[in-house]
């Protein structure tokens, strides 16, 4: 394990937070360096470097680059064990350094006794204290310092015996050849896949850019990069949640899940409140980013719309499950368009994948049931969650849908409830096919009118049994306002019951398919009706 430790840094401009916490990196824990920025999350996973400070945050002189970069430090990769003397390989030495007022011992280590592993010099910075001693080699097991037995300490324990052995130290050292591939070995971050956006899709849903005069072209995003044992990852359109992925009894975890819904890093720090002091700096950077990525699908999609919508009025990602996976969340990319719920699986990357979300909910046929706490969760009281129901053809299809905080639950809710009222609004009409009293009828419920059961025109008949171009009138057989509306009910499967109080009793209409559909829209009629009137629907 390669650990880098170091208190809260305050740093350039940009920069909100950086500090200590673990990353899951093959089921087990390693401790990592983070640092926060309005763009992108940095993991740093090098050795503890020792200066006269203590232990700096990864790098070593990481304010003086002049003494930073390959040249100026010794590895195992330059430290080669042929080149080690053999009259030293295997045999206890004690080396004297003292440390400088700038740089310290000027070695970085690894190991411990959580890693099964001595303490190791895995880095010697070029004329510095330990590379003057010219007594020092990468691979050298330090065994104790000013007498303090380090043979069974842990790597933390033998940071704080460095820190603290004051300007004189003594090291009790022996060279281990067999610990060079460990040496050697990559830090646990170089491990963290993460997705790499096509080159095709430069802009969030755009065509390829291909004319460098376009002066309205915003400057290059950072994209992920890996640089010795740092990783660096955007985190434009990533999402932050907690407790998806992995088990969290501690509510100390929180997990970023990349843009394409293949990658995940979790970050366990050392307590719950500063597990959630980094999940709102996190979730403050993700949702501002969100927001400009908002604009930008806006933009690109004004003049073809997306999935039969022409207006986007909200994205973001959410946790979802159906009904039946109530133990399995997953991220879920949420479109709410100004007729449409859309739910993608990933963040599309070309215009032909913003057309073709996993699922499209109608608003109007779209019921939000439930606000709140979700009270079957591992952490009762503290997920919050609502559901929506959509009926279908098929019946009724319910989501459950999680939000990260109050704020991001009151803002979905809010947005899909106004966005059935709107388009209650702009819809208008809804009309389909149905039998009454043994006629084949149309049902239509209208917005401002209320409902209408119209005789099914007919094509007149002419000479010789042909039809003729002109219809029959169309007969009203029943119209009803909302107000008069005292019962409506359905069975299931194809029958809707509409009960007006008037002399015909209850009205049986067969919609020769399931009536879900129509029930639901009828409901957000009434609905949005209800809300401008100034009352709670």
């Amino acid at each position: 394990m390669a650990v880098v430790i170091a208190s809260e840094v305050s740093g350039s401009s940009g920069v909100q937070k950086s500090g200590c916490v673990e990353v899951l990196v093959r089921e087990r824990w390693h401790k990592v360096f983070i640092n926060l920025n309005e763009e992108a999350l940095t993991l740093s996973c090098e050795e503890s470097s020792l200066n006269s400070n203590g232990v700096t945050n990864g790098s070593y002189l990481d304010n003086n680059n002049s003494n930073n970069g390959p040249q100026t430090v010794r590895t195992a990769f330059t430290d080669l064990p042929e080149r080690v003397p053999e009259a030293i390989a295997n045999k206890k030495r004690c080396v004297k350094v003292t440390k400088q007022e700038v740089g310290g011992l000027g070695i970085s280590i690894k190991g411990g006794k959580e890693n099964k592993m001595p303490i190791l010099i895995s880095k010697i910075f070029k004329g510095l204290a330990a590379d003057q001693t010219q007594a020092l080699y990468v691979g050298d097991a330090i065994l104790s310092v000013n007498g303090m037995n380090l043979r069974d300490a842990t790597h933390d324990e033998a940071v704080q015996a460095l820190k603290r052995a004051g300007r004189e130290v003594t090291l009790e050292v022996k060279y281990m050849r067999e610990a060079t591939p460990y040496v050697k070995k990559g830090s646990p971050v170089s491990e963290i896949g993460w997705e790499t956006p096509p080159p095709e899709s430069p802009r969030l849903g755009s065509a390829p850019i291909t004319s460098s005069s376009d002066p309205a072209s915003p400057p290059p995003q950072p994209s992920l990069s890996l640089q010795g044992d740092r990783r660096c990852i955007p985190l434009k359109m990533c999402y932050v949640t907690r407790a998806m992925t992995t088990p969290d009894p501690d509510n100390r975890q929180l997990e970023l899940h990349s843009p394409d819904a293949r990658h995940t890093v979790v970050l366990r720090c050392p307590d719950q409140p500063s597990a959630l002091a980094w999940f709102s700096a996190m979730h403050s950077v993700t949702s501002t980013l969100a927001q400009r990525v908002l604009a930008e699908v806006v933009q690109n999609t004004a003049r073809t719309g997306m999935a039969g919508s022409k207006e986007i009025r909200h994205l973001g990602w959410l946790a979802g499950k159906t009904e039946s996976e109530k133990q399995s969340w997953k991220p879920v990319l949420v479109v709410v368009t100004e007729k449409d719920l859309l739910l993608y699986d990933s963040l599309p990357r070309s215009k032909d994948a913003w057309h073709s979300p996993a699922h499209t909910y109608p608003l109007l046929a779209t019921r939000l049931v439930h606000s709140g706490p979700d009270r079957g969760s591992p952490h009762s009281g503290t997920e919050l969650f609502f559901a929506t129901r959509t009926g279908t053809r098929l019946g009724i299809e319910t989501h459950l849908l999680r939000a990260e905080t109050a704020k991001d639950l009151s803002l979905w809710t809010r947005q899909i409830v106004n966005g059935c009222h709107a388009s209650a609004e702009m819809i208008k009409e809804v009309t389909t096919s149905c039998l009454y009293l043994g006629q084949e009828c149309r049902l239509v419920i209208h917005y401002e009118q209320g409902f209408s059961v119209l005789a099914q025109p007919k094509l007149r008949d002419g000479e010789n049994g042909e039809e003729r171009g002109a219809q029959s009138p169309t007969q009203k057989l029943l119209s009803y306002p909302f107000e008069k509306l005292k019962m409506s009910s359905d069975d299931g499967v194809r029958m809707l019951f509409l009960d007006f109080g008037g002399k015909e009793g209850e009205i049986q209409l067969d919609l020769h398919s399931c009536p879900k559909p129509i029930v639901f829209i009828l409901h957000s009629f009434l609905s949005a009706k209800i809300s401008r009137l100034g009352l709670v629907a």
